[in-house]
């Protein structure tokens, strides 16, 4: 007792004469467990923040004694690390998610259509979208079809998306509003892309897969920018309860970007946010105006390019047969062509290529593609996004080629009761391989790919040491030898996270000059083998308190 009294006397003082003498700072938090994520995974007490910056890290004693400040926290020995990044997510598509009818965790198609009945009863509107439904998750784990749905809504467009985003349901109204049959027969881009889904009599079932979506996407309204501004602030607040203070989104249209930049500007929206441009013909054009583009906290110097599509629709391009769809391999949605035309423009503007690539054979010609701006330049850091199933041979190309894999540790964990249905098991030695990705390339970009998965980088944690879910299934784990250490999943999301931005310089750890982008958890950061909730305690981003839960 008479030890507590005598160092709380101790920390007065040291405040006292902080407050009187010394260099001026903003904000000095102390009595604090530090993990600065630097090269030496060196741990400190306090840190001293100025103008939005950090001006000096170390001890308690040292720092109080250097500095006054306006403003003192007591971080009562709590964890502080640097805020975490989400290096793959979807704001945007979360955003139209949340004004949308929630489908998320619908355990039937009967479920479901009773949440659109409902929906539908309360708003009464003229188009429904809905997002969200999985049907691995339902009993059969086959896709829909729409009969039921023709029954309940005959006179308005219903559409309803996967929960990748890569596969939807349309009612029949919707089907001929659009003529998406005609349109996907007579364009040979979209059907080679994509695919309708037949039932056993050849009656189609309202189920279009990836580009065969295209026609449907063309005539689907969107939410007003109002709508989708508030959306986007609520997630903002949700990330940074989190801890989370960046995001990689993955896929940006110019209006996005202009939503974006309109919001930055109205200083509401304060998350770090590192745009990849979707290679459209505005995107492309701006890429080319601006070169590498940041406004305050928007960053965007990528390409977003989709190369094929997800395995649980069964689109993802593999090098042989599906195991439970024998006569189909998927396709790249994509063509070579094109992405080598992208790769070029990547090359004219400096900017970076990150190509979604689930199956084998996609990751394989990605590889093949990147080779060749590792010639030239070895320091590229274009990325795979997903890097899903990868051909145990095809590894070592991820360090001869120089290529940043990008992952998402929580889909291992939730795709872990189908996906050998989908490979067949001598394919699953590839598949969902975080640890041998990282022993080729030497650093991983760490993300969720939100909303298809929770934005919680707990659970992000979890699965990649422990390799369960939230329940911890399976108690032995999932392909337990591809787990990765705690350490090197919170480096995913803080160090690595900022080099695969080219944001090394000013985020990803805790260092004099950088950015004082930092979080205080309320537990400490840890990999317990049952899955623990955490939460930030106060959130930083440059120096100024974003959230806290006081």
């Amino acid at each position: 007792m008479k030890f507590r009294y005598l160092s709380i006397l101790t920390t007065t003082i040291l405040l006292c004469s902080a407050c009187m003498k010394g260099e001026s700072v903003d904000l000095i938090i102390h009595n604090a467990k530090i993990y600065t994520m630097d090269d030496a995974n060196t741990i400190e007490d306090a840190i001293a923040i100025r103008d939005g910056k950090i001006i000096e890290v170390g001890p308690e004693r040292e720092i109080l004694n250097r500095y006054r400040a306006d403003e003192f926290i007591d971080a009562q020995l709590k964890e502080v690390y640097p805020g975490f990044t989400d290096a793959h997510g979807h704001i945007m598509s979360y955003a139209r998610q949340m004004l949308s009818v929630n489908l998320v965790g619908s355990r039937s198609y009967n479920e479901l259509l009773v949440r659109l009945e409902k929906y539908q009863s309360r708003n009464q509107q003229d188009f429904i979208i809905g997002r969200g439904w999985d049907q691995s998750r339902w009993k059969n784990d086959e896709m829909p079809t729409n009969e039921k749905l023709n029954e309940l809504f005959p006179n308005i467009p219903v559409c309803l998306f996967r929960i990748d985003g890569h596969a939807l349901l349309a009612n029949d109204y919707l089907i001929k509003k659009s003529d998406v049959l005609n349109k996907v027969a007579n364009d040979s881009e979209l059907s080679s892309g994509g695919y309708f889904i037949y039932d056993s009599l050849e009656n189609f079932t309202g189920i279009m897969v990836d580009n065969a979506m295209n026609p449907i996407l063309d005539i689907l309204p969107d939410f007003t920018n109002k709508e989708l501004s508030d959306a986007i602030i609520e997630i903002q607040e949700e990330l940074y309860a989190y801890g989370v203070t960046g995001v990689h989104e993955a896929g940006l249209k110019y209006k996005e970007v202009k939503l974006f930049q309109q919001l930055i500007e109205e200083d509401v929206l304060n998350l770090n946010i590192y745009g990849m441009l979707l290679p459209t013909k505005k995107n492309i054009e701006f890429a080319h105006k601006h070169g590498v583009y940041q406004n305050n906290n928007l960053l965007i110097r990528s390409f977003k390019v989709y190369g094929d599509g997800a395995l649980g629709s069964r689109g993802a391009f593999l090098k042989a047969k599906y195991s439970d769809k024998h006569d189909h391999q998927g396709y790249l949605t994509t063509s070579v062509k094109r992405m080598k035309e992208i790769a070029e423009i990547c090359n004219e503007t400096g900017y970076q290529m990150n190509t979604h690539a689930i199956g084998d054979s996609t990751n394989r010609i990605i590889l093949e593609l990147y080779q060749n701006i590792y010639k030239t330049t070895p320091d590229h850091r274009w990325r795979i996004e997903h890097a899903q199933i990868i051909d145990p041979a095809d590894f070592a190309l991820f360090a001869k080629a120089g290529v940043f894999p990008s992952v998402q540790p929580t889909h291992a964990v939730s795709d872990q009761h189908w996906a050998e249905s989908r490979l067949g098991r001598n394919r699953m030695e590839g598949s969902y391989a975080y640890n041998s990705l990282l022993s080729q390339f030497g650093m991983l970009a760490i993300g969720t790919d939100f909303p298809v998965e929770l934005t919680d980088p707990f659970l992000t944690i979890h699965a990649a040491v422990n390799r369960t879910n939230s329940e911890n299934i399976p108690a032995s784990g999932f392909q337990p030898e591809e787990a990765i250490t705690l350490n090197q999943c919170i480096r995913g999301m803080t160090t690595w996270a900022a080099y695969a931005s080219f944001q090394e310089n000013e985020l990803g750890t805790i260092e004099v000059g950088k950015d004082a982008t930092i979080v205080l958890f309320e537990s400490p950061v840890n990999a317990s083998k049952t899955y623990n909730p955490n939460f930030a305690y106060m959130t930083f981003i440059n120096g100024k308190k974003v959230y806290s839960v006081e």
